[in-house]
């Protein structure tokens, strides 16, 4: 076993030899464009490569009445078969359950569905966004497996026998050793933890962090979790291209790291406005909204906002029920963000300081523009106990924009990839990007961007759905998302939580995952490009 494992690992590792993580990667000149009928390859870096580790094709190991492979539903073929169109009620296709955010850990004696196998020590899980009837399922895939043995599914329903419902974030837990999975289901969504085992005890935390449209999640080492989420507002009568920030920054503070359904305080982030005493709060008017003051102060470079953390709920006064967070959020006094969906705790800094993104109004006819936040934009809060401050990093604009997942690739540099959807792909001509900033550079000069170490292509099966997609009927996606974008060394203690250790890309045990979600459902790994550091190497040898 020990040489198999070795034996995997082996191209990682000369790759690794050559690659120096401190270089900064060149930037691809330019994102894929969106051609109909064509599909693309991605771009990477030329010091990066990537390998396909699993994709929706992929037969899980132990299917269930629900799904039997990584990445579809079993109510139909992967593609039509010849002649079939698709028409209200006439599935052509499987639904496609667009794997989501990747957690990898390394882990010692697990389990799955054949007891007489050794599934190794590395793995990556995630939560599935769509299926059939909105009910999905979680996954792990078993990276020393062999092909039979590659994907295992750990549940499809919870341990009250409900369906699982759309999961997009995740996280490891190592306080209760648990997986945290997010559903980003407005007033039905929340959190879920999950133990390792297989089949999987999938529990809702419903009753103690409440109920929104939760994504992003992240721990820090005293146990306590930043909620990050999603849940898009209305669009304004006079401004019907762009929408009212209508989304949360939450944090749980627990009772019990050991068992979070002990209890807890739920708290959500207030802004202090630079206008008027009190906070930046939720305005029902979605017009008002879109062009405020307070809106257009938060996207303007050089400013600075005071924070404060405000409890909302806490179980031992409030009880146990079921909440809408989103609603007592609003009642309460937290400031809205516009799709505030992923973010990361900066390593270095003792989980004082946490990055996170907004996704904006993914249209490039946005009336809110550039300065109220169309386009999206990258905070930087920093805190200590309930106070902090607020930062703007990042302005997006319409070649940068619809940020979504995030990884940390150093203590100074993060990425942060797009999911500008197919609208804006459309409007703008160009399909999704992954974008490197330096926390230390000041983007306010127009001449300093992020740099662009990946343009998302188009597989061949996306590029057909998006032909389908003009049928009525056709469910699935008819684009490629970047997702699951993740970095980690897979250490499964409390000193291997994201934002503990600064990575080190491709050493020392980091290794970096994303999903090229809808279309074929590939999950890559990326690595570096050995055939660059060979040819540089070869030239230098001829010199």
């Amino acid at each position: 076993m020990r040489t198999h494992l070795f034996r995997l690992s082996l191209p990682v590792l000369l790759a690794s030899a050559a690659f120096a993580a401190d270089k900064t990667p060149t930037s691809v000149p330019s994102a894929n464009p969106k051609v109909a009928g064509y599909s693309a390859p991605n771009v990477l870096s030329p010091e990066l490569s990537e390998v396909l580790l699993v994709q929706g094709a992929n037969r899980l190991e132990n299917p269930s009445a629900l799904t039997n492979s990584y990445g579809y539903d079993a109510n139909g073929p992967f593609i039509p078969v010849p002649g079939d169109i698709p028409s209200a009620g006439h599935l052509v296709e499987a639904n496609k359950t667009e794997p989501d955010k990747n957690t990898y850990l390394v882990l010692e004696d697990q389990h799955g569905a054949d007891p007489n196998y050794n599934y190794g020590t590395h793995f990556l899980f995630q939560g599935h966004e769509t299926g059939l009837n909105g009910h999905c399922y979680l996954t792990r895939v078993n990276l020393d497996a062999d092909g039979a043995h590659k994907v295992t599914l750990l549940a499809d329903t919870d341990s009250s026998g409900n369906p699982i419902p759309t999961i997009d974030g995740s996280t490891w837990y190592p306080f209760s050793s648990r997986l945290l999975f997010t559903s980003e289901n407005g007033s039905q969504g929340g959190v879920y933890q999950a133990t390792l085992d297989v089949p999987s005890t999938v529990e809702d935390l419903f009753g103690v962090m409440g109920r929104g449209g939760y994504e992003g999640i992240q721990a820090d080492e005293q146990g306590n979790l930043i909620i990050v989420e999603d849940a898009g507002g209305a669009a304004g009568a006079a401004n019907p291209h762009a929408k009212q920030p209508n989304s949360f920054v939450f944090r749980f503070v627990p009772y019990d790291t050991w068992n979070l359904k002990a209890g807890g305080k739920l708290q959500v982030l207030a802004v202090m406005s630079l206008r008027h005493s009190g906070a930046i709060t939720f305005l029902a008017n979605a017009d008002e909204a879109i062009k405020s003051l307070d809106t257009k102060d938060l996207h303007t470079y050089g400013l600075s906002f005071q924070t404060k953390w405000i409890t909302i709920h806490d179980t031992t006064t409030d009880g146990f029920a079921s909440f809408n967070a989103n609603a007592l959020a609003k009642a309460k006094g937290g400031t809205p963000f516009k799709r505030p969906e992923n973010g990361q705790f900066r390593p270095g800094t003792g989980f004082t300081e946490f990055v996170f993104d907004e996704t904006g109004d993914t249209n490039l006819l946005t009336e809110a523009g550039v300065a109220y936040g169309g386009f999206g934009s990258v905070f930087l809060l920093r805190f200590h106990g309930s106070q902090g401050q607020l930062n703007l990093v990042y302005r997006g604009d319409a070649v940068h924009a619809g940020f979504d997942n995030v990884a940390f690739w150093d203590r100074d540099r993060v990425v942060f990839v797009e999911d500008a959807g197919d609208t804006l792909h459309t409007q703008r001509n160009a399909l999704d990007s992954a974008w490197l900033f330096d926390l230390n550079q000041d983007y306010s000069n127009a001449a300093a961007q992020p740099i662009r170490i990946l343009a998302e292509g188009r597989d061949a099966s996306a590029t057909l759905d998006s032909q389908l997609g003009a049928f009525a009927g056709f469910q699935n996606e008819g684009d490629n998302e970047i997702t699951g974008w993740h970095l980690s060394d897979g250490d499964p203690g409390r000193g291997g939580l994201l934002g503990a250790k600064i990575p080190t890309p491709f050493k020392d045990g980091w290794r970096l995952f994303y999903t090229q979600q809808h279309g074929d459902n590939n999950t890559w790994e990326i690595i570096p490009n050995r055939g660059r550091s060979e040819g540089r190497r070869g030239d230098r040898d001829d010199d």
